[in-house]
């Protein structure tokens, strides 16, 4: 296991953040595959206005990256920010998510690419 030293206002950001139950199940969705936010919106049964304000909380920390796709914009983990190792020891902790990205495939509106 990797370890590495979180300060304690940093690591109390990251958990304020994760603690939320969207945003800890949109990063455990997002873990292992980018989603675009309208899928966000028909997951979390949310409006896009409040699924965005949950995305940008997250970047505005550097824990999550967007990527375009011609008219699509898909959001992943950063793996590259410095307290990845510590959010993915909380997220190792999450039950997989990924029945509702499954569910999402099952109804056709899965978004894979543009």
């Amino acid at each position: 296991m990797l370890q590495t030293a979180i300060e304690v206002e940093e690591a109390a950001v990251i958990l304020k953040l994760m603690g939320d139950k969207t945003r800890l199940t949109m990063m455990k969705l997002i873990d292992h595959q980018a989603c675009c936010v309208c899928e966000f919106v028909d997951i979390f049964k949310a409006s896009q206005p409040s699924i965005s304000q949950h995305i940008r909380k997250l970047r505005d920390v550097g824990l999550v990256k967007e990527e375009r796709k011609g008219q699509w914009i898909f959001y992943s983990i950063n793996k590259n920010h410095g307290y990845y190792p510590f959010v993915q020891q909380i997220l190792d902790q999450v039950p997989s998510q990924d029945h509702k990205l499954k569910e999402l495939d099952e109804k056709g509106t899965r978004i894979i690419c543009c």
